[in-house]
C-alpha cells in the first residue's frame, strides 16, 4: 500500500530548493509571501534558489544534490517545493539517499523534470508525491487560480476530485487504480533505468511542453514497444503546448498522432484534462489510487 506524508498543518515548514534549472530569487518571492502571509506555513529557501551559477543549472551537480539532501534529512522540513524544473535531476538522482526520508517522508512537490524525482521515489520506496505547480505559478496573482489552490488543498490532505469537459478523441469508460506519470520526455527517458515505471494496472497521466511532433510520435512508439500502453486502468491526456514542426510538415497535431496511437485502447482515455506547463495544472498525488470515469460530457477524477 501506498505510504502517505504526513499532511500539513499551519506553521510547518516548507523547503523550497532548484534542483535543476537556474531560477531567479525575485521570481520566487510572490511564492514565498503566499506560503508564509496566505497560507500560513513557514519556509526554508535553499542555496539553490537564485544562486550564482552561471550556466543553466542552479549550481553544480554537488551544490544541487547537497541542497536536496540536506531538505530530505531535515526532519522540521514538511515539504519540499522544487521552485522549477527545467533539466538536471537526472544527473543527480543515483546519488541521492533515501534513508532518512524512507522514515519521515515529505511531499515533494513539482512537475517537468521533477517527474524524475516522483518516478524514482515511487518505484523504489512506494512514498506519494505531488506533481503540481511550482513558484512561477505563485506570480501576476496565479496564487488565486483553482490550479494553485488545488496544491493547497493536496498538502492539507482535501480528497481530490476534479472534472472537465468531454473531448472528441475520448475513450469512454472507468478505471480504478494508483496515477502515475508526469512529463512525456522524462518517462521515455527513464525506461531501463531504477526510475522507470510499471504502469501495468496504473492510471498513467502525460503531458509535454516545446516538443517537435515527430519526436512525440517516436516517444510513443517507445511506450507502446516497451509495453507502458498496455494493460493501463486509464490514460490521461494533459497539455501539449508550443509544439514544433519541422521544415516539412509532419502532417498532423500532437493530439492526432496520440490518438493515434491509443484509439484502439480497451481502458478510458481522457485528451485535454488540465495538467500541463501552463497555468491549467491541477495537484495530482502521484501513487495514489483514482477513479477515472470518462462518459460523454464530462471526464472526472476522483481519489
Amino acid at each position: 500500500m501506498i505510504k502517505y506524508p504526513p499532511y500539513l498543518e499551519k506553521g510547518d515548514t516548507i523547503g523550497i530548493i532548484c534542483p535543476a534549472g537556474y531560477m531567479d530569487t525575485e521570481r520566487v518571492a510572490e511564492c514565498i509571501r503566499v506560503l508564509t502571509a496566505e497560507w500560513g506555513f513557514q519556509v526554508k529557501v535553499g542555496k539553490t534558489v537564485g544562486s550564482e551559477s552561471q550556466n543553466y543549472f542552479s549550481g553544480t551537480d554537488e551544490e544541487r544534490l547537497e541542497d536536496l539532501q540536506m531538505m530530505l534529512d531535515d526532519t522540521s522540513i514538511k515539504a519540499v517545493l522544487c521552485a522549477r524544473g527545467g533539466y538536471g535531476m537526472g544527473r543527480i538522482i543515483d546519488r541521492i539517499s533515501f534513508k532518512k526520508f524512507k522514515k519521515h517522508p515529505k511531499w515533494i512537490i513539482g512537475f517537468s523534470d521533477i517527474t524524475v524525482l516522483h518516478t524514482h521515489i515511487y518505484t523504489n520506496y512506494y512514498i506519494a508525491t505531488l506533481h503540481a505547480p511550482m513558484a512561477a505559478a505563485f506570480n501576476d496573482g496565479g496564487y488565486i487560480n483553482e490550479y494553485v489552490q488545488s496544491l493547497k488543498s493536496a498538502l492539507q490532505g482535501d480528497k481530490i476530485r476534479y472534472q472537465c469537459e468531454a473531448h472528441p478523441l475520448n475513450i469512454k469508460g472507468e478505471g480504478i487504480g494508483e496515477l502515475v506519470g508526469g512529463n512525456l520526455a522524462l518517462l521515455t527517458h527513464l525506461i531501463g533505468t531504477d526510475s522507470d515505471l510499471k504502469t501495468r494496472g496504473k492510471i498513467l497521466f502525460i503531458e509535454d511542453v516545446g516538443e517537435y511532433l515527430y519526436t512525440i510520435d517516436r516517444m510513443f512508439y517507445q511506450l507502446k514497444r516497451s509495453k507502458k500502453l498496455s494493460r493501463l486502468a486509464g490514460l490521461i491526456i494533459g497539455g501539449f503546448t508550443d509544439c514544433k514542426d519541422t521544415d516539412r510538415p509532419f502532417g498532423q497535431s500532437a493530439y492526432d498522432i496520440i490518438h493515434e496511437h491509443t484509439r484502439d485502447a480497451d481502458y478510458p482515455v481522457c485528451f485535454g484534462f488540465p495538467v500541463s506547463h501552463e497555468k491549467e495544472n491541477y495537484a495530482l498525488k502521484v501513487g495514489v489510487g483514482y477513479k477515472l470515469r470518462v462518459t460523454k460530457n464530462k471526464v472526472y477524477l476522483e481519489e
